[in-house]
């Protein structure tokens, strides 16, 4: 039987909106906002993220039009690694150069543990914790919370809100917080490179975009650098969550939690009064 569904390149409405978004975006241009000794830089990407979000609430896309969007951010994201594969070639040289400082910058993916599992566990969180914190929840880190804990989990809907969340906003937070810490920062532009390769082909196209806005004479190397380090965090950073980051966050959940328990006891405990 026939499919129903219209075919993606039939489905003119959705391109028509996209194209649209681009131009709008790519008109506005690039702007900079000065904070401080900082620059927060505001890039064409950004506002089509906001454009869309903010159409996804409105009667104008419908909700095949969302599906189908899904699977071109798909093929879009992979024409993207490609491109940016590419990229690496002419800065080989200077990858292999970097050597070991590339492959230990998967060890700041632990970050997420060590910054946001405490203040998840102060403010009251359970072990959606876990699922929310031990990576930056991309499809691999949803792939193995469900796994392992099951998808209705705790953890699995910790993982879940992240992977959402991510979707929806970490594009936009990246793009404005490289800008902002490599103004701020006495950090090589190389490093924050490097920094961008957090797994995700749009998460690194925002970061490293502002880099590359602000030191074009580096150009070639700051993209080869976020490409790299890019396909380094895809290719091993679920083995890293496997083998380290996930062990690693639960046991620090178990600390931390017997820890908020015991001071959540002591504080329930009414005090000796003074002098009998």
């Amino acid at each position: 039987m026939e499919e129903k569904q219209p075919k993606l390149w039939k489905d003119w409405r959705l391109h028509l909106i996209v194209l649209i978004l681009v131009l709008l975006a790519e008109g506005i241009g690039t702007h900079e906002i000065s904070l401080g000794p900082g620059v927060i830089l505001l890039l064409p990407m950004l506002y089509a993220v906001v454009f869309g979000l903010v159409l996804y609430f409105t009667p104008v896309v419908k909700e095949r039009m969302s599906i189908n969007a899904d699977s071109i951010v798909f093929l879009s994201a992979s024409l993207l690694v490609a491109k940016f594969s590419f990229a690496i070639g002419p800065g080989i040289e200077e990858i292999i150069k970097a050597g070991p400082a590339l492959l230990l910058q998967e060890l700041g993916n632990f970050g997420t543990i060590f910054l946001a599992l405490p203040v998840a566990i102060a403010i009251g969180m359970k072990r959606e914790s876990i699922g929310m914190t031990h990576s930056l929840g991309r499809e691999g880190n949803l792939a193995l919370i469900t796994d392992k804990y099951g998808f209705n989990s705790p953890e699995g809907r910790g993982v879940m809100a992240m992977y959402i969340y991510g979707t929806l906003f970490g594009a936009m937070f990246l793009g404005l917080i490289s800008g902002l810490l490599v103004s701020l920062t006495p950090i090589h532009p190389l490093a924050f490179a490097m920094a961008s390769g957090v797994g995700s082909a749009s998460m690194m196209a925002a970061a490293s975009g502002p880099l590359v806005t602000m030191f074009p004479d580096m150009k070639e190397s700051i993209v080869a650098f976020a490409a790299a380090s890019n396909v380094i965090s895809a290719s091993t950073g679920l083995f890293v969550s496997i083998f380290f980051a996930l062990p690693l966050t639960e046991k620090l959940y178990e600390i931390l939690s017997k820890f908020k328990g015991d001071k959540a006891k002591q504080d329930a405990e009414p005090k000796a009064k003074i002098g009998g």
